[in-house]
């Protein structure tokens, strides 16, 4: 079994900076892909941004440029820092992990999300 806890969500202004974090845990043998996800109410859930083990990163269009994402390997961690955070950033945000587990099966797992609100 793998768990990924996340934790950083929260309410702040326009302008405001918010940093996400999510741990996965369990019976792991390495982290391959991790990102972050997110969905407002009444959309489909979208990427956010990813990044590799070898720290390779990818992100949204809409998020270049204010959004960072990095992450820890031996903490099996991946952070999500935004800045000038807009209204429209306004999502439940989920983390999600390409797993190797200890008897080498390959899980996706996604974290239980954690509210962003971001007032205008």
């Amino acid at each position: 079994q793998v768990q990924l806890v996340e934790s950083g969500g929260g309410l702040v202004q326009a302008g405001g900076s918010l940093r996400l974090s999510c741990a996965a845990s369990g019976s792991i043998f390495s982290v391959n892909d991790m990102g972050w996800y997110r969905q407002a109410p009444g959309k489909q859930r979208e990427l956010v941004a990813t990044i590799t083990s070898s720290g390779s990163t990818n992100y949204a269009d809409s998020v270049k440029g204010r959004f960072t994402i990095s992450r820890d390997n031996a903490e099996h961690t991946v952070y999500l820092q935004m800045n000038s955070l807009k209204a429209e950033d306004t999502a439940v945000y989920y983390c999600n992990a390409h797993v190797v587990t200890m008897i080498s099966r390959i899980i996706i797992s996604w974290g239980q999300g954690t509210q962003v609100t971001v007032s205008s």
